[in-house]
């Protein structure tokens, strides 16, 4: 009962907020909404308020704000489509700008509750290019290769896409910059590529609420940099098809820490939850922004395309991007609901 209710909780928190982004700028922008759900699927619950109908509905994946005219061409006063193009483009926009608020909250939350992971080298490995180089315990690491290093994980992140490249490292050491040339070496122990730094990846309290907003920010950038990455590397086939999670798979791992977490009491569990959801929120922003037909990003997009030429696409052309789009996400949602379920079987 437990897993169902952490389930419903982070599902439904991260659509609530994506489609109150929506909801609010459509208010603000004098736009009518017709119907705002939680869930897809029939309605369990549901409540008229104005001109809007709330709902909850039977499955707690997705969700969505109903706009009048938003799909139809409805030419009156509180029509979306009657409204400027950067007053729909605000709208639009701001579901996933609301996931990526929710995301730096959460983080904020996380970061003030446990630290933050810090890239400070707690000793290197002999026989490896960072002892070579003279690097030692107590340096903090703050670039590879031009990346801007903020926090352990940006490291393990930029090794993982890049383990055998040459790095150019910079590194902090009582107070001042140092440069090093790290050369991966084959491990026959790990049996992977390494550069000989130990950092611990334990967390380093905050020490007022600045910090505490610096670092939350950082984890946000983390998890967006890691999303538009692997999306990378997927489109490239630079990832197997047994890498790519969907639904089934984000349902088992909440599952799984709540099991593994339930026992050390509430606030570690919903400490957790949190950090799931910073990673499923940043992750359903980026995917939204895609240029993507029948996503927010390909409404975006027409949009875009709208403002500078000054008039807007045909709207029937524009429906049947959105429709060939909308079948080809069905499509993928049927093989990724068909991958995880392989996978666990």
């Amino acid at each position: 009962m437990l897993n169902v209710l952490a389930v419903i909780l982070v599902f439904g928190g991260i659509v609530l907020i994506h489609e109150f982004g929506h909801f609010l700028f459509a208010k603000l922008n004098g736009i009518g909404v017709v119907e705002f759900a939680i869930g897809m699927g029939p309605t369990l619950l549901s409540i008229k308020k104005g001109e809007t109908k709330y709902s909850i509905k039977l499955f707690p994946i997705g969700g969505f704000c109903m706009m009048v005219g938003e799909d139809q061409n409805d030419q009156s006063e509180n029509s979306f489509q009657t409204k400027s193009v950067w007053a729909r483009i605000s709208v639009v926009i701001a579901g996933p700008l609301f996931n990526f608020l929710l995301a730096f909250v959460l983080a904020m939350v996380i970061v003030a509750n446990v630290g933050y992971d810090s890239a400070q080298l707690v000793g290197v490995t002999e026989g490896f290019s960072a002892a070579e180089q003279g690097m030692q315990a107590g340096d903090t690491l703050t670039k590879i290769n031009g990346h801007s290093i903020k926090i352990y994980r940006d490291v393990t992140m930029y090794l993982y896409f890049h383990p055998q490249d040459e790095l150019e490292v910079e590194y902090l050491r009582d107070g001042e910059t140092h440069t090093a040339h790290l050369v991966p070496k084959y491990s026959e122990d790990t049996g992977s590529y390494r550069i000989g730094i130990v950092v611990s990846g334990q967390r380093v309290p905050t020490k007022n609420f600045l910090e505490v907003m610096q670092y939350g920010a950082y984890e946000v950038r983390f998890w967006i940099t890691n999303v538009v990455q692997s999306l990378g590397y997927a489109l490239r086939g630079q990832v197997s098809s047994d890498e790519i999670g969907g639904p089934v798979r984000i349902v088992g791992m909440i599952g799984s820490t709540v099991e593994q977490t339930k026992d050390y009491g509430m606030a570690v569990l919903l400490l957790n939850l949190a950090n799931i959801s910073v990673l499923l929120s940043a992750n359903l922003g980026v995917m939204n922004l895609l240029p993507i037909p029948a996503l927010d990003g390909g409404r975006l997009l027409f949009m875009l395309v709208e403002a500078v030429r000054g008039k807007p696409i045909s709207a029937e052309k524009e429906g049947m991007v959105h429709l060939a789009g909308f079948a080809i996400l069905m499509v993928l949602m049927v093989f990724l609901l068909f991958n995880d379920i392989r996978n666990i079987f």
